[in-house]
């Protein structure tokens, strides 16, 4: 029997110790095919998870482990508490796969945790006991108790929905598979979707709920220019929408990306362009009916689907992404012609990148007006925009409104 921690192990590793994202992990992996399906569990599972398994490693020893044993723990924590799998079998994995790495000396260790370890008690104080509940980092579960009281649990802990995917021909196809339907045309989030030939014919593609969602809450006109627009999809939506869409980006790897999106999806008027979009190009001056300013944040939406957002993201990152926020915003606000559209949009739950911008913004620009757009998925409204929040907004957190040009 092929040991089920190994191949978690070898991805989660290039997470902790290379700093690399879960599926850019995953994809330059080789795992075993037949139970692919058991390794990407364990590694979003572990992520999920993380810093709960802290608090239980904590607990129940005098000082951690070094990382390499502190993964194959979690990797069998998350099949012992989550997986329901036997306990013999689970720690004679975790022991074999110890010796097997060279760690001989750290086997009687991971032996000894593996059976003895208890599940300690919640912290009393409140942030600290929502961080170990929703396994968040201390910093975002204060935020969020701040900003939401009560409903900081639910966005913390809602989990994915599932695959979106959005189709442009032969739903009816697919519907016999277990989905929920979204409030938008032709788009579906399953439970399990396997990509086919459909996918690079251009009949459907994989869109997140949020990402069609401001696509159709933007009006249409002439000029998009899409500030931030890498991997493309919100470009090639939007494409149906404008007669022509310039693409903009900042590496030429995603640039490429974008290229590759459209020309997938048969999108012949979206036009990819390296530039960074917090830079005047007097080119693009007063030259686009709309704006979308898609910019850089902190991810905090979107944790159900990118777990290792909570590894990767610090308290400290939030301020220099609010320079960048609205630097992008304040630059692009100068590509709108008089009477056109800015829109302003973030995967954030975090107030200080959204209502936060838009005050300021506003502040600064007293040419702007503010434009609170609608949308058919459920929302909060705010003082300035439209708060999509994980636990109400089929698993997606994000922020959008626009501003007309005076």
């Amino acid at each position: 029997m092929t040991n089920p921690l190994c191949d978690p192990y070898l991805v989660l590793n290039k997470v902790y110790c290379g700093g690399k994202y879960l599926k850019q992990a995953l994809a330059e992996t080789v795992v075993e095919p037949l139970n692919k399906a058991r390794t990407v569990k364990i590694c979003y599972g572990v992520l999920e998870k993380d810093a709960y398994f802290d608090y239980i490693i904590g607990a129940n020893t005098q000082k951690p482990p070094k990382t390499a044993v502190k993964i194959i723990i979690k990797c069998a924590l998350y099949m012992l508490e989550f997986m329901q799998k036997h306990d013999y079998m689970v720690v004679d994995f975790a022991v074999e796969l110890t010796k097997k790495l060279g760690k001989e000396g750290a086997a009687g260790f991971v032996n000894a945790f593996l059976r003895s370890y208890k599940i300690p008690a919640l912290p009393q104080q409140s942030d600290e006991r929502l961080a170990i509940e929703c396994s968040s980092p201390l910093w975002l579960a204060k935020k969020l108790r701040r900003s939401y009281k009560a409903e900081a649990a639910e966005i913390l802990s809602a989990p994915s929905r599932g695959v979106c995917v959005r189709f442009v021909r032969g739903a009816e196809n697919y519907l016999d598979k277990p989905h929920i339907k979204t409030p938008f045309d032709n788009v579906y989030i399953f439970e399990n979707f396997v990509r086919d030939e459909g996918f690079f014919g251009g009949d459907y593609t994989f869109q997140s709920v949020g990402s069609v969602a401001i696509c159709t809450a933007i009006c249409g006109g002439q000029r998009l220019l899409d500030a931030c627009a890498a991997p493309g999809g919100k470009s090639v939506l939007l494409s149906k929408k404008f007669k022509s869409v310039t693409s903009c980006e900042l590496h030429a790897h995603r640039v490429e990306l974008i290229n590759s999106y459209a020309q997938r999806m048969g999108a012949s008027n979206v036009y990819p362009v390296q530039t960074d979009s917090a830079v005047f190009n007097p080119d693009y001056a007063e030259a686009f009916d709309t704006v979308l300013c898609d910019v850089p944040c902190s991810g905090t939406g979107v944790i159900n689907e990118n777990p290792d957002i909570k590894l990767f993201r610090k308290e400290s990152d939030i301020e220099n992404l609010n320079d960048i926020q609205l630097k992008i915003l304040g630059n692009c606000s100068r590509y709108v012609k008089s009477g056109g559209t800015l829109y302003y949009s973030t995967c954030s739950v975090l107030p200080e990148e959204n209502d936060s911008i838009v005050y300021k913004f506003l502040q600064l620009h007293p040419e702007y007006a503010l434009n609170i757009p609608v949308s058919q998925l459920e929302h909060r409204t705010t003082k300035f925009g439209l708060q999509f929040l994980p636990h109400i907004s089929l698993g997606a957190g994000f922020f959008l409104t626009s501003f007309i040009k005076l």
